[in-house]
């Protein structure tokens, strides 16, 4: 979301849209500018895998749709029991067919909402993936990673906005400490992109374009997952049928605007003629070697999304980010080793705040399981004293 969208900000994004490849001939070193059908390689072999999964753990009997997660197997079961002993085999033929027409009504229904709910992540998606990488062009890569590391804030927010659902008092606790530590290592950092580095004088006019693509990114994908949590209320769906589904309007969605001849867009179509899959294409045959960065970028983030959507299944979008958080955090850390980033004292201090909030939704939760597991003994012992 995922997220998808959730693996779009590791250091293979990177690769294959910040850092110049070498051209055939030697004498330039260009970077790779075409997110969309960055997205789109993403997109086509998570949903691919995604299909090869659910078919894979498929039950015996399920027709296509409910494989596919078009039909609530257990209902329609429980619903033709239901007609088969109660109507008999006398006037059972008009009766059964009303109920069946009815049933037919709802399931349609149904299903024209729930693809109208995945047709929305894949527009969310795909309008902020651009945003995000965008902003590398702008901000340094361990504050992006940290800067997403704000995606609770957005989460939270939609979810009230949208859905009105509520949190407890500890998780804005959290969410305050972790923005706080954002702020801390942005205010506190030392190091430039590289456009402010070819420009001094527009450093911070430059930084304030990427915290403003970094912004729209994150509210975005907090919509994104607000609508997804949304989905997994009201239906009986799997983590993969829904992420085949997504990942599957989003693939269509990316091609056919990769094949439109748009004008120059800044960070949708960011080049000056022809189609981005055109020019895609160019850049590959002229840099070759961008192809094992767009390939490892794939399928790490198509592998990634298979345990991303069965840990959003079963615990929800909050769980997902808290989690995606500590890695983020490790993968910023990294970063700074790998990449020979230079970290302030306040930038280590405000990246102890952001691991502090995290500590903080780790204890409550681990502090709960414990009441909860009193409570069950505390149970099991009166029924055995009765």
């Amino acid at each position: 979301m995922l997220i998808q969208h959730l693996t779009k900000d590791t250091s293979l994004t990177r690769k294959a849209v910040s850092v110049p490849f070498q051209s055939i001939d030697g004498t330039s070193l260009d970077k790779f500018n075409s997110p969309l059908f960055l997205g789109t390689c993403q997109s086509l072999l998570s949903c691919l895998s995604a299909l090869l999964y659910i078919f894979l753990r498929r039950k015996p009997g399920q027709s296509i749709s409910q494989t596919l997660g078009l039909a609530d197997s257990s209902k329609a079961a429980t619903n033709g029991a239901a007609n088969g002993v109660a109507y008999g085999a006398t006037n059972g033929s008009a009766k059964t067919n009303g109920h069946t027409s009815h049933h037919v009504h709802d399931t349609h229904s149904r299903n024209k909402y729930l693809l109208l709910r995945y047709f929305q992540c894949a527009v969310f998606i795909t309008s902020a993936a651009p945003f995000g990488f965008a902003a590398l062009s702008y901000i340094t890569y361990p504050a992006m990673v940290l800067g997403k590391s704000c995606k609770l804030v957005p989460v939270m927010l939609m979810n009230v906005v949208l859905y009105r659902r509520k949190f407890a008092a500890h998780k804005y606790l959290v969410v305050a400490m972790v923005t706080l530590g954002i702020t801390m290592f942005m205010g506190f950092g030392k190091e430039k992109p590289s456009k402010a580095s070819k420009n001094a004088h527009l450093s911070a006019y430059t930084q304030l374009i990427g915290i403003t693509y970094l912004l729209i990114n994150l509210l975005i994908d907090g919509a994104t997952n607000s609508t997804q949590d949304e989905i997994f209320a009201r239906y009986r769906v799997t983590g993969q049928q829904m992420m085949f589904w997504i990942n599957l309007f989003s693939t269509v969605l990316t091609s056919i605007i990769s094949v439109l001849p748009l004008p120059y867009i800044p960070v949708l179509h960011p080049s000056n003629s022809g189609t981005e899959l055109q020019g895609a294409l160019e850049f590959i045959r002229t840099h070759p070697s961008v192809i094992t960065p767009l390939a490892q970028f794939a399928l790490t983030g198509a592998l990634g999304q298979l345990f991303i959507f069965e840990t959003l299944q079963h615990f929800g979008s909050l769980t997902l980010v808290t989690i995606t958080l500590t890695r983020k955090l490790f993968t910023m850390l990294l970063s700074v080793i790998v990449y020979h980033h230079k970290l302030t004292p306040g930038q280590w201090l405000g990246a102890a705040v952001v691991f502090a909030g995290i500590s903080v939704e780790a204890w409550v939760k681990r502090k709960d399981v414990h009441a909860k597991r009193v409570i069950q003994e505390k149970e099991k012992a009166r029924i055995k004293t009765l």
